[in-house]
């Protein structure tokens, strides 16, 4: 009984699926009004066609509602397009991409701090008859739309990657508004991140971390500068040590770089051990 059952439901559903992708039938009273209408066209045939003649251009597309029920359940154009005066109306429908600034939002990130963003989103329409049957203004909604995202977006993540990870944060975004806006035919193309405002204590604040960060690196890189100079000394030390005349060369080295710099006084050293010599004959 519960496999009838189901197989009954099957069938029923799979006969209501091709009737959704059919035209809708006007009944008898809107096909009345139709032959009402084709005979007005052509009682008045010259001046009619000026009325049921319409041109959409190549970016655009024009949806057309016939007694309330949109024709054929597809858009015309581009080019030339039949209507009938009495019963048709269309809506034209700009197939081109547009852009828009997201105002400013105060956001605040994950970590308790306020920012505000600004950014741009870029969209087009994809499918005319969802972007007219489903919703009432897309561009509008689509607008509104964004500035919520960015804040549901930006809500849950930290200052820090906030301003190092944006291309991601634009990713999401994207991903977000596209899912949300295909039921409306929209195809949302790309959004990003404009600019990112912080308090001015915060940038001060960030500032200072910035310098005290440089100075820290500079003054481990002149240690390490230091070490690296005093090992050298000691290798030097060691070397001279081993052959008295290389300090006499470099003691002549020394005197010769002074006399380059015009100098008029000149320090002789003394060496300790000639000292030493004369105070132990002292003694």
């Amino acid at each position: 009984m519960m496999t009838t059952v189901a197989r009954f439901q099957d069938q029923q559903t799979e006969s209501i699926i091709p009737e959704d992708d059919k035209p809708p039938s006007l009944g008898c009273i809107g096909w009345f009004i139709v032959i009402i209408s084709l005979i007005f066209i052509i009682g008045l045939f010259p001046v009619t066609i000026f009325m049921c003649v319409k041109i959409v251009q190549e970016y655009e597309r024009a949806v057309i509602f016939r007694l309330g029920r949109i024709v054929d359940r597809k858009p015309k154009g581009p080019g030339i397009f039949f209507v009938l005066p009495c019963t048709d109306t269309f809506r034209k429908v700009d197939l081109r991409t547009v852009s828009f600034d997201i105002p400013p939002q105060e956001i605040l990130t994950k970590d308790s701090v306020t920012v505000s963003v600004d950014g741009v989103v870029y969209f087009r329409v994809c499918d005319p008859i969802c972007s007219v049957a489903n919703v009432s203004n897309a561009d509008h909604s689509t607008r509104l739309l964004a500035q919520t995202t960015l804040r549901n977006v930006l809500g849950i993540k930290n200052l820090s990657e906030l301003l190092s990870d944006r291309e991601g944060i634009s990713n999401s975004m994207q991903a977000a508004l596209d899912e949300a806006t295909g039921e409306w035919g929209i195809k949302v193309e790309r959004v990003e991140i404009k600019d990112v405002k912080l308090p001015q204590q915060l940038q001060r604040a960030m500032a200072a971390e910035a310098e005290a960060a440089r100075e820290a690196r500079a003054k481990v890189i002149a240690a390490e500068g230091e070490m690296n100079a005093s090992r050298a000394l000691k290798e030097a030390s060691l070397v001279i040590a081993e052959s008295p005349s290389a300090l006499q060369l470099r003691y002549l080295q020394t005197l010769n770089s002074i006399a380059a710099e015009k100098n008029s006084t000149i320090i002789f050293p003394l060496p300790i051990d000639i000292i030493q010599h004369f105070t132990s004959k002292r003694y």
